[in-house]
Formats: C-alpha cells, structure tokens, sequence
C-alpha cells in the first residue's frame, strides 16, 4: 500500500497556492468536462442502456456532503440492486464479519448487492462517469477528498475530517488510485486529509495521470 508521502510531495504553501485553489482548479474542471463530453456521453448511453435491460433504473443518486457542509445529491450509474440500503442493514445484523467489515472499511469487499453488470462498471470506474455532471455543475471537482453520505458524517467529523469541508469532494483522489478497496476508513482519511494540505496543479495533474492507469488495469472498487 502506498502512503500518502509517496503520492502527495510537499505542500504548496496556502498563499503561494491560492489562486489555483480559489479560481485555478475550477477553470480546470469545467474546461475538463467539456472536452471529456463527447467521449463520456456515448459510453454513459450504452451503460445506462444495459442497467435499463437489466431491469430497475439505470441512475443511482444520494445525496453527499460537500463544500463548506452543503448537501448535493451525487449521481452514479446503478451497480446494486435496488434495496440496497435495506440489504445491508439485514447483512451486518446475520453476519458479524460483514458488520465488522463494515465498520472498518465503509465498505464491502465483496458486496452481495452488487449486480453482474454493476461488477462490471465498478471494475472498470465507469459507474462513475455521471458524476462529472456533479463536477460541470460545481458540486465536485476532478480531484479531492471522497465525498461521504450523511449518515457518515458523525464519523467523518470523530476522525477530525475539517478538511473536508474546505474544499469540493472528488471524482477521484490519493485513495483512490493506491490502494482503492483495500484502505480502512482511517487509512483514507489521512490520505485526504494530506491532499488538502498538499493541493496544486502539479499534485491534480500526477493524480489523475494514475486515475487514467487505474482505469485502463481495470482494477477499480
């Protein structure tokens, strides 16, 4: 596993980094998504196609904690059926493992409310394609802290996450491009939580170049 020190140089101090910060990384982003567009909205056409073939819809949305502590609801592309939130709950509480793993992780390994077709779209990130939609409109950003649903927010706060909220989450991050669904809860909020203090256009450009061979291996979720 990667430490944050391996993907996060030094940081830029606020002051020399306070134009990108406030202005830079938003210019980044739309000029981003709209050369993104013509390539992404195809693949999120046959996507939503195959999730509709499937049965139930093909869009998933909840709402995410962002900026500043304001609630936006954070689209994705349909992986698990659709109880999902019911399943879990019924999960943890028949099986001590999985509400251990849960806890740890904030997540499952392997979840069985993932679909054959959701598998597919976690392996390879496309399930999170809508999401530059949340980037576009300015809910998100390209890159940032992991956007956390309400219900972890007590968590998130407990585990000293203020960085959080002083910037937009991400569509991908530190995290994300090291370990991906092997960092414990804790592991994830230090690499947050060192991002935000190591934030510049040279530390955007490096994570999203692994994001792209993250993709490309097929080794997300």
């Amino acid at each position: 596993m990667f430490s944050p020190s391996v993907i996060l140089r030094p940081a830029l101090t606020l002051r020399r980094g306070f134009f990108y910060r406030v202005a830079g990384k938003r210019l980044l982003d739309i000029a981003a998504c709209l050369a993104l567009a013509p390539f992404v909205l195809p693949i999120i056409a046959l996507a939503w196609l195959a999730a509709r073939l499937q049965g139930g819809p093909a869009f998933f949305a909840q709402e995410r904690v962002g900026q500043g502590g304001a609630t936006f609801r954070c689209y994705k592309l349909r992986t698990m059926v659709p109880d999902a939130e019911a399943r879990l709950a019924r999960l943890c509480a028949r099986d001590p493992r999985l509400a251990a793993e849960w806890r740890t992780y904030q997540k499952l390994r392997d979840d069985p409310r993932v679909t054959p077709l959701g598998r597919l779209l976690r392996r390879t990130s496309l399930d999170e394609l809508p999401q530059l939609w949340n980037v576009l409109r300015g809910d998100m950003s390209l890159v940032g802290p992991r956007p956390f649903t309400i219900e972890q927010e007590s968590l998130y706060r407990a585990a000293g996450g203020s960085h959080y909220y002083s910037l937009r989450p991400g569509l991908t991050g530190p995290w994300q491009v090291s370990a991906r669904g092997k960092t414990t809860f804790a592991e994830r909020v230090r690499f947050d939580r060192a991002y935000s203090a190591a934030l510049s256009p040279r530390t955007d450009l490096r994570l999203l170049l692994r994001t792209v061979r993250v993709v490309l291996r097929a080794n997300g979720h």
